[in-house]
């Protein structure tokens, strides 16, 4: 790995106008992915993953949309291009693999004549070439007798194979970074795991490095590198895998955790006792809160954590920062780590400091 990340985004932030004012999807994010790596956003449904990473292509159509913030790709920073000149990057050097191949597939066509259209976008190969290049990236992608099966429709293929189709697309022009956006959700539990350990494999062959969302923090355990764990649109804590799951810092993270069956690991009694979900909703993104968007559901809010912008990072060290004001200087973080139950929820679970009154 170089010291310059593959991927560097800073201040990213992402709007739409709607009918009833701005909605905020993403606010002023960061995030890092390094070539070889796999770095998880992790959130619930709602937390601003997915438009994240299809502003950094600009996927987002503008208007409505509106895109703002830093997003340098080897060292080239996009949001200096124009469409034309960011045409290159998308689904070449960048490539994408959504969560549902039903509807990205065109059901019309042989799974070879979509394969060799996009090798022909991209490459100025004779379609026997092209072919050729196809039945090799479908057996790569673990699709058995490839060379017969490229003439079949998409209708013929399973959830799983249509998922490793999507996935050799993605692998046309042998990108640097593979962008997976909840590529496993509709798959039956076994194919998720053949689908994961291809990712994991290809990402060796190919070096590259992989930016990969989910909801799904059993899958987030299995290959990830490195975590960033948005929640309405903000990051509320990122560090490595390991040190996240083993010390997870903030109380949005770990309540994440504590819905995972049969996890405890770094979760107090208060909460680890409690299964089943967070209770509460996310905020309206197009009135997000004062403060730390997790205090209106948080068991340890005080009157602090509803007032101002979102706290800032704090370095725990290791490269595992979190956002929560119980970390910063002159105040305890263990009363997130001492089971002692607080008074008082907004949402029925216990809460400190807050009172109807705030």
């Amino acid at each position: 790995m170089t010291d310059e990340p593959l991927l560097a985004v800073e201040g990213l932030r992402t709007t739409f106008e709607t009918e009833t004012g701005e909605l905020v999807a993403v606010d002023g994010i960061d995030f890092e992915v390094r070539r070889g790596e796999t770095v998880c956003l992790v959130g619930e449904s709602g937390s601003g993953k997915t438009v994240a990473v299809e502003s950094i292509a600009r996927l987002i159509d503008q208007p409505p949309g509106r895109i703002e913030g830093s997003v340098r790709f080897r060292g080239e920073e996009l949001t200096d291009l124009s469409d034309e000149e960011l045409r290159p990057y998308r689904g070449a050097s960048i490539a994408y693999v959504f969560q549902n191949p039903q509807d990205a597939l065109n059901h019309c066509y042989t799974i070879g004549w979509q394969l060799i259209e996009a090798i022909r976008v991209h490459e100025d190969v004779s379609t026997s070439a092209a072919r050729a290049r196809a039945i090799d990236l479908l057996d790569t992608v673990g699709i058995p007798d490839p060379a017969s099966r490229i003439t079949e429709y998409p209708h013929q293929f399973s959830g799983g194979e249509k998922q490793r189709v999507m996935i050799a697309m993605a692998l046309v022009t042998e990108p640097d970074l593979l962008v997976a956006d909840e590529p496993t959700t509709a798959l039956d539990v076994t194919i998720q795991a053949d689908i994961l350990q291809l990712l994991e494999e290809l990402k060796a062959t190919y070096g590259m490095g992989v930016l990969f969302v989910t909801h799904d923090l059993a899958t987030v355990s299995e290959i990830a590198d490195r975590v960033v764990v948005l929640y309405a649109g903000k990051v509320m804590e990122r560090g490595g895998v390991l040190e996240l799951f083993e010390h997870p810092a903030h109380p949005y993270t770990r309540r994440l955790l504590a819905c995972l069956p049969g996890w405890s690991g770094g979760v107090d009694p208060v909460e680890g006792a409690e299964r089943g979900g967070i209770a509460g909703s996310l905020p309206d993104p197009n009135d997000p809160p004062d403060g730390c968007r997790f205090a209106p559901r948080c068991a340890y809010a005080e009157p602090a954590c509803t007032t101002g912008d979102q706290p800032p990072e704090v370095d725990l060290g290791g490269d595992h920062l979190v956002s929560c004001i119980h970390y910063d200087a002159g105040d305890d973080p263990s009363v997130l780590t001492d089971g002692t139950p607080p008074s008082d929820g907004v949402d029925g679970s216990p809460q400190r400091g807050v009172t109807e009154d705030d």
